[in-house]
C-alpha cells in the first residue's frame, strides 16, 4: 500500500514544475496574484448539471460542472517530505524538499456541518488554498464593514436629526398633538434601535478592531502566508545573523494553520524553537503581535462557504439560477479529486469532459489520489512532513514527541533485540563445540 503512496507522491512530485498544485512554494508576499489569475475550466455540462458560471472554449461551446449545491469545508493541512531533484540541483544538504498540501470537502449545502456523505474530497497546494480562501474572506469582510459603516454609523447619525427634528415639532406643536403623538415617534425610535443594536454594537466593535490593528500593535497573520523574510542575514550594523523567515504552518494535527519560522527562503525547513513574534516589530521599533481572527476563517470547520454566488430577484419576482463563487470553481479546477467513492454526483467522472480531455488522467488514477488522500489523513506523516512508521505521534505547534506505548514498544524490541544476539552467541559456541568434538572422535577412531 505504501509503495502506492510513493508512486502517486513521486508522480506529483515530477510534475511540480509543470502544473500547480504541486508547485515548488515561491518565495512572495503577493498574496492576490495566485487569485487573480484566471484558469480554464475542463467540464462540459451533464444532464444533471447545475452549476452556471465556470466556462471554457470548446470548439465555441460553455462548459459547465455543477458545484452550486455545496458549500467548501476544510478538512486538514499535511506537510510531506519527499525526493526532489531540484534539491540537488540547488546545491541543498538533502534531497527532501517539503510539500504542503490542505484537503478540502465540497460538502452538500443543506449538511455541511455533518458531510458524511454525497460529498467530494480534494487536495490542493497550501499556498493555492490560502491564496484563494483568504482573498474571498478578505473581501467578505471589507463587504461586512462597509455594510456596517451604512447601516449603523449612519443609522445613528439619523436617529440623532430624527431626535432633534422630533424635539423641535414637540416644542412647537406640544398642545396640538399631545402624549399619542410622543408615543408615536418613540415606539418609532425604540423598534429602530431594538432591531439593529446587537448587530451594530458587533459589527462596529469588531470593524473598529481590524481598522486600529496596527495601531494597537497587531498584524493580521494573513500577511504571512506566503514565505517571506523577517530577519536579514546582515543586521543594522553589518554583523551577519541567521536568516529567519516566516511562512504558514500545520499545527494541532493539521486541523489549524498557524505562522512559523523557516531557517530557509523557500519555508521548508521549519524552526520549532523560534516564535514568529519575536522577529515581528513595526518601524519604530515596537514589538508587534499576530492577529489570527481572519486566518482562522479559512480553517474552521464551522463556516463553510457556499460555491452559489447570491442571486436577487428580477423585477416579476423570479431567480436566476446562481453561478458559481469563483473561490469554488477555481480550487476545484487545480485540485487533486476524490469524488466517486464519496458519492459526490455532479464530479470529473460523470462528465464527458474530463473523461475525454487532458484531466482523463486524473480520471484514470483517482483511485491513487483517494488512497494518497487517506494516507495524510490518518497519520502517515508527521506535522513536519516526515514518515511515520508504526504508530502514532502526538503533534504540538513545534514539532512531534513520542507517546508513552511508542516508548515502552522501542524498549521491548531494543531489550529484544539484544536477548536475541545473545542467544545467537551462545547457540554459535555451542555448536562450534560440538563440532570439534565430533571431530575429535572421528580423528581417534581412524587413528
Amino acid at each position: 500500500m505504501f509503495g502506492k503512496y510513493a508512486t502517486l507522491a513521486l508522480c506529483m512530485l515530477a510534475t511540480a514544475h509543470a502544473a500547480n498544485p504541486f508547485a515548488a512554494k515561491q518565495t512572495s508576499a503577493d498574496t492576490k496574484s495566485a487569485y487573480m489569475s484566471k484558469l480554464m475550466s475542463k467540464a462540459t455540462p451533464t444532464a444533471n448539471s447545475q452549476l452556471h458560471g465556470r466556462r471554457l472554449a470548446d470548439d465555441d461551446a460553455e462548459i459547465e460542472v455543477d458545484i452550486t449545491g455545496y458549500s467548501l469545508r476544510f478538512e486538514k493541512c499535511q506537510f510531506v517530505r519527499a525526493y526532489d531533484q531540484d534539491m540537488i540541483d540547488g546545491g541543498y544538504d538533502t534531497v527532501l524538499s517539503t510539500q504542503r498540501f490542505v484537503i478540502f470537502r465540497l460538502c452538500p449545502s443543506d449538511s455541511c456541518s455533518k458531510c458524511n456523505s454525497g460529498f467530494g474530497e480534494y487536495m490542493v497546494d497550501m499556498e493555492e488554498y490560502l491564496g484563494y480562501t483568504v482573498e474571498y474572506r478578505e473581501n467578505e469582510q471589507e463587504e461586512y464593514c462597509e455594510a456596517c459603516d451604512e447601516d449603523c454609523y449612519y443609522a445613528a447619525a439619523d436617529d440623532a436629526a430624527a431626535a432633534d427634528d422630533a424635539a423641535a415639532e414637540e416644542e412647537g406643536d406640544e398642545e396640538e398633538e399631545g402624549d399619542d403623538a410622543r408615543r408615536k415617534l418613540a415606539a418609532k425610535k425604540i423598534r429602530r434601535k431594538l432591531a439593529n443594536a446587537s448587530d451594530c454594537d458587533t459589527c462596529v466593535d469588531a470593524c473598529e478592531k481590524i481598522e486600529s490593528m496596527e495601531d494597537n500593535n497587531y498584524l493580521d497573520a494573513t500577511a504571512f502566508i506566503n514565505c517571506q523574510s523577517i530577519q536579514e542575514a546582515t543586521d543594522d550594523d553589518g554583523n551577519q545573523q541567521a536568516a529567519v523567515y516566516a511562512g504558514p504552518i500545520c499545527a494541532s494535527n493539521g486541523k489549524k494553520i498557524k505562522i512559523g519560522v523557516f531557517s530557509d527562503e523557500n519555508c521548508m525547513f521549519i524552526d520549532s524553537d523560534k516564535d514568529v513574534e519575536n522577529y515581528l516589530t513595526n518601524e519604530d521599533g515596537n514589538a508587534m503581535n499576530l492577529s489570527h481572527n481572519l486566518l482562522k476563517t479559512v480553517y474552521n470547520q464551522e463556516e463553510c462557504i457556499s460555491c452559489a454566488e447570491d442571486v436577487e430577484a428580477d423585477e416579476n419576482g423570479y431567480y436566476e439560477a446562481a453561478e458559481v463563487k469563483e473561490v469554488c470553481a477555481e480550487l476545484y479546477d487545480v485540485s487533486a479529486k476524490c469524488e466517486t467513492s464519496n458519492g459526490f454526483d455532479n464530479g470529473m467522472s460523470s462528465n464527458s469532459y474530463y473523461a475525454q480531455n487532458d484531466a482523463a488522467n486524473q480520471v484514470e488514477n483517482e483511485e491513487l489520489v483517494c488512497d494518497f488522500i487517506s494516507s495524510l489523513k490518518s497519520n502517515t506523516y508527521s506535522q513536519d512532513g516526515e514518515i511515520v512508521i508504526g504508530g502514532s505521534k502526538v503533534y504540538t505547534a513545534g514539532g512531534t514527541t513520542t507517546t508513552g506505548g511508542q516508548k515502552f514498544a522501542l524498549t521491548f524490541f531494543i531489550i529484544g533485540t539484544v536477548g536475541l544476539a545473545v542467544y545467537a552467541a551462545m547457540l554459535h559456541s555451542q555448536l562450534t563445540k560440538g563440532g570439534k568434538a565430533d571431530l575429535s572422535a572421528q580423528g581417534g577412531a581412524m587413528a
